[in-house]
């Protein structure tokens, strides 16, 4: 019998976790990375006798493929991926071919912001109940989980990206969180298209599936009315009382599913600020679905740690405190950290602008912040946007010097904020790298 052949193009965590799977499923396998794979993942490719290069696509290898997954980091537009859509091979995402090969319930979350803190805290109020698995864009390949763990459960942090290759991808629960512009430039600068690819998560899904939204967000609702779809709708809303789903009622999170109710108080939520109400209707609706106990559910929200490089308090220095929300990659992410600081503050922004529109922002720079730091290769629209906003504003290519700017301007009890609004590719390897110099710099002084 002929080998499917199986072309993975990029070899980083979804690409090689992708090839291991699809070798053990009997694919012919070959990787191909544009850029350099690390050496961590040449040495799984090795170890596995999996062919692959690096640096370069040589065509007469890729386009024989029966099928393709492309890591979500590239875009359609570049000439390999369009070469091989005309050549009518399929083109599919890390997630539409791992689920092929898994029959463990899937939990997928997509949204603007909130994605990384909405799956790890479902994963919490999960883990101790049920067997599950934490992927996506986080941690372990989703490919490679189903591979070597074969969970009965998976939830799975789902981008636009990885949304937009898929054909079959189904989740059990489809949890969408918020949608704001980001990434527009992957879109050709139309929001609607970008409001289209977060709606991808519902297509396949039917009555006995379930989606949970938020209905304060205008753009889920407006989109739902126009375009309906046929999952069973959980709401979840800080501003109205919902019949089934999830509502803020004083200071109580109310969850109803099928007359089945559960009650918890949001002033022991270990997580702080009005957005994580919001990840904590949404997680908790998820687990009252899937049968958790309404005293796990409640316990594990009190004692979540949060998510590193997201409103992550860094250390104290004479009384003021260094927060690191390196994971805020778009404005509307900075607006919930601006939002929940409650006392003046030291602004670190700036990196790769997608297109930013930063007035959603200028009432809380005008409220709250102080000085703001501009960190990135080109700051031109930061400093003419909030230059007549603050009373110091500077910039910087160096994560330490805009540290040691920030801790020259901080007051006792003032905040030093590294939110920057944009991407960290000007500077940085990614925003990890980007959160832990914040960090190592602040730890320097």
């Amino acid at each position: 019998m002929i080998k499917q052949r199986l072309v993975v193009l990029g070899g980083g965590e979804s690409g090689v976790g992708t090839a291991l799977l699809g070798l053990d499923r009997g694919f012919e396998v070959f990787v191909s990375d544009k850029g350099k794979i690390k050496e961590v993942y040449k040495q799984v490719l090795i170890n596995n006798e999996i062919e692959w290069e690096d640096e370069t696509h040589t065509e007469s290898k890729i386009l024989n493929a029966d099928l393709v997954m492309k890591s979500p980091g590239i875009p359609d537009k570049v000439a390999m991926v369009m070469a091989i859509r005309a050549n009518g091979i399929p083109v599919v995402s890390e997630i539409e071919f791992a689920a092929a090969f898994t029959d463990g319930t899937i939990v997928g979350i997509t949204g603007s912001n909130g994605k990384t803190t909405t799956a790890s805290l479902t994963y919490h109020l999960l883990k101790n109940d049920l067997n599950v698995g934490l992927a996506g864009n986080i941690g372990d390949s989703f490919a490679k989980q189903v591979l070597e763990h074969n969970y009965e459960n998976y939830v799975l942090e789902i981008s636009s990206f990885q949304l937009d290759d898929i054909i079959d991808f189904k989740p059990k629960i489809a949890v969408l969180l918020n949608i704001t512009p980001d990434h527009l430039d992957r879109y050709d600068y139309e929001f609607e298209k970008y409001i289209r690819s977060k709606f991808r998560i519902a297509m396949n899904q039917s009555k006995s599936d379930y989606l949970i939204y938020d209905a304060d967000d205008e753009v889920i609702t407006n989109h739902l009315k126009k375009h309906p779809v046929q999952s069973t709708l959980l709401p979840f809303s800080l501003e109205k009382p919902v019949g089934n789903g999830a509502y803020l009622d004083n200071d109580e999170i109310k969850i109803t599913i099928n007359n089945n109710k559960i009650v918890m108080p949001t002033t022991k939520l270990a997580l702080e600020g009005k957005h994580n109400i919001k990840n904590a209707m949404a997680a908790s609706t998820v687990a009252h679905l899937l049968k958790i106990r309404k005293q796990t559910i409640r316990e594990s929200l009190e004692n979540f740690q949060g998510v590193e490089h997201r409103l992550e308090q860094v250390l104290k220095i004479n009384k003021v405190q260094y927060i690191n929300d390196s994971k805020a990659t778009n404005v509307n992410a900075t607006y919930y950290a601006l939002e929940s600081m409650d006392a003046p503050t030291v602004w670190i922004v700036g990196g790769v602008d997608k297109g930013n529109n930063y007035e959603e922002l200028f009432s809380f720079v005008n409220e709250k912040v102080k000085a703001i730091i501009c960190l990135g290769v080109d700051n031109e629209k930061l400093m003419q946007t909030f230059g007549n906003m603050v009373d110091v504003i500077v910039e910087t290519q160096f994560m330490s010097e805009a540290v040691k700017i920030a801790y020259k301007l901080a007051e006792s009890g003032d905040n030093v904020l590294l939110s920057p609004a944009c991407a960290s590719f000007d500077l940085f390897e990614n925003y990890e790298d980007r959160g832990r110099q914040f960090k190592e710099s602040v730890r320097n002084l």
